[in-house]
This record gives structure tokens, sequence and C-alpha cells, in this order.
């Protein structure tokens, strides 16, 4: 990891380490932070001769080594003071909340439009909905391209940014196309290696945050954090961790609440953890309590499914989604405790 002296090293420069590291066999990758740029060394970076001459460069402050698996998403890296910010907020100061449909109903928009506009309401502060939609039955509803567009009417009303799911290459397109803000990788997704590098890749130059979601079946801390590797690698660290409920499922739970791994992965991973409960328990009722041990656990920020009138939910939003005046009291509780492990006092959250 090379730390310039300047906030960005010019081109000429830029143009001089890549020349340097190209002898021993490594790339150079530029990682745009809020404050400053830094140069990855992608490759093996322990050759001696290697490192003198970078740090012999007039404009080089110094070289930091990190042997690990994710160099990047390392909590001993440089990103470890990057800063995330979106919907008004920075992650970290503040919880963070993302709410919404799990599917967006197609036929019915203004659903999709009350809900986005009783979640901001409520507190949130990016609004979910399913565009596309990963299916165990293939003859599920999929979800429709035409979602898309509500989704964004829904910022348009609110001022929101939005998160959607993308599945390939196609929807990747066409949600970076339209605007959406957050892009968000699920769990059957969270080891598809080939996608991770294309969203990579599409959000190298953009500011685009991306939700990774925990691969199911036990997923481990490792995996999931060199998964988020992937996408950093290419230049844009705006992501965040998201555990999700595991397999095996725990009889009652629509998943295994994994909430307790939080911690895990800040001793590890810089990276924000914003947990999904509603993915995790499966049932509206066990959802605000989930909410409030992901915070206990330390989470950043909490994705819970939210509808203005559940039963006429498509997808999960039935017998998971929390209604908008439970889901702004999760929220205000979620707060307190929040505030409660900062030692801020409880009138800071309310």
């Amino acid at each position: 990891m090379i730390l310039p002296k300047s906030h960005r090293l010019t081109d000429p420069q830029v143009a001089e380490l890549t020349a340097i590291v190209s002898e021993f066999g490594c790339n150079l990758q530029p990682i745009i932070g809020a404050v400053r740029t830094i140069y990855a060394i992608l490759g093996d970076e322990r050759d001696e001769l290697m490192i003198n001459r970078i740090e012999g460069l007039s404009y080089v402050d110094r070289v930091d080594r990190i042997q690990s698996g994710f160099k990047l998403m390392d909590r001993r890296s440089d990103l470890a003071t990057h800063e995330i910010k979106l919907g008004g907020v920075t992650l970290g100061k503040e919880l963070f909340v993302i709410a919404g449909h799990c599917t967006i109903d197609p036929k019915n928009p203004n659903y999709f439009y009350e809900t986005a506009a009783a979640v901001k309401e409520a507190g949130a502060h990016v609004v979910r909905g399913g565009v596309w939609k990963p299916r165990t039955n293939p003859y599920s509803f999929q979800g429709d391209v035409k979602s898309l567009d509500i989704l964004m009417e829904a910022s348009q009303r609110t001022g929101l940014p939005v998160d959607a799911e993308v599945m390939d290459e196609e929807h990747l397109k066409m949600a970076l196309d339209a605007g959406v803000h957050m892009l968000q990788i699920g769990a059957r997704n969270a080891l598809n290696y080939s996608l991770l590098r294309a969203i990579g890749k599409a959000i190298a130059e953009r500011d685009t945050v991306v939700l990774l979601k925990r691969s199911i079946h036990m997923g481990p801390i490792d995996e999931f954090i060199a998964a988020a590797e992937y996408i950093v690698s290419f230049g844009n660290p705006n992501i965040l961790l998201c555990p999700r409920g595991t397999k095996p499922g725990l009889d009652g739970y629509r998943n295994h609440p994994d909430e307790s791994i939080t911690p895990l992965l800040k001793e590890k991973s810089w990276a924000p953890v914003v947990v999904d409960p509603s993915h995790s328990v499966g049932k509206a009722a066990y959802v605000p309590a989930c909410s409030l041990a992901a915070v206990a656990y330390g989470a950043d920020g909490l994705c819970i499914e939210s509808h203005i009138d559940p039963a006429k939910g498509i997808g999960d939003d039935p017998k998971q989604a929390l209604t908008p005046a439970v889901l702004a009291e999760t929220i205000q509780q979620s707060k307190q405790l929040w505030s409660l492990r900062r030692g801020e006092g409880i009138t800071a959250a309310v």
C-alpha cells in the first residue's frame, strides 16, 4: 500500500510507479478515498528491492506492507480511515437504516411510492426495492424491469437514495444507467467472482455503494471479506458487509441468525457492517428483536423490509415486512441502543 505525500499523484508519477511494480510482477491500483488517494500493490509486495525503489521516490510518504488475503479490506489498511456517506449519513457516525419492499409490484406502483414516503418518515436513509428477484422455484415471480422505473420515481419523490439487487451484468448496466445509488449483491451471488469483478470494474469511477450479503451455508468470515476485496480492488472502497442469516436454518426462523459475527468482522476489517434482520429471522414479529441484537453486537446499520400494507405485498413482504409504524419504533429503539453503546445516552438518539 503506497501512501503519497500529496492528496493524489500526477499521471507521470503513477506511470513511474506502475513501471516499477510491473518489473516485479505486480499491478498498481489507485483507491480513491474521501481525503486522499492511496495506491495498492496487487501481488507479492514482499520484494525488498521493489519497496526500496518506491520508498526512494520523492513523492512517496511511505509503503505499508500487509500480508493478508484481503490487503485492502484489512483493518490495518490505510482504507481504515475511509468514510462512506449515503443518504445524509456517514457510516459509523450514526445508525444507518435501509428500508422498503422485498419486491416491487409493477402492477401496483402506488404501494411502493407510499412505502417510500413512510419509511422516510420513520427514519430510514435509503429505500430498498427488489426489481429482480432470485427464486428457488423457477415458476415464482422473478421481478420485472418496469419496477426499475418505479424505484427511481420513488427516489425522485422522496429525495432518498435507493438500493436494488443485481444478479448479472445486464442488471448491473441497467441499474447504473438508471442511477441506482446502492447495488445489492445477494447471498446466492456473494461468491460469484465474475459478477463481483464486473461490479468492481463498473463502479470504479463512481461513488456507488455496494451492499454485499454473506453467502449461505455458514460462509466463513475470511471468505466473506475476501469477496468484498474483489470489488474494492478495482478502486471503489464504498462497500458494506451484510450478514443476513445463514444455513442450516434454526427451527422457527427462516435462516440461522448471524448478527453475532459483527464483532468478528470488525476485528478483521474496517468495512461497516449492516445487518439484514428480515431475511435472518423471516417473520415480521421477530424482526425488531433481531434488529436490537444486531445493534448490540456493534452493527453500523440495518436493512429492514417494510411495506405500507404487508398483506398486499408480493415476494416475502406478507410474512416478514414491518408496517411503517413498527419500523419507526424499531428504528427509534435501535438508535437509542446504538447511542448507549457509544456512551452518548438515550436522549442523543431521540
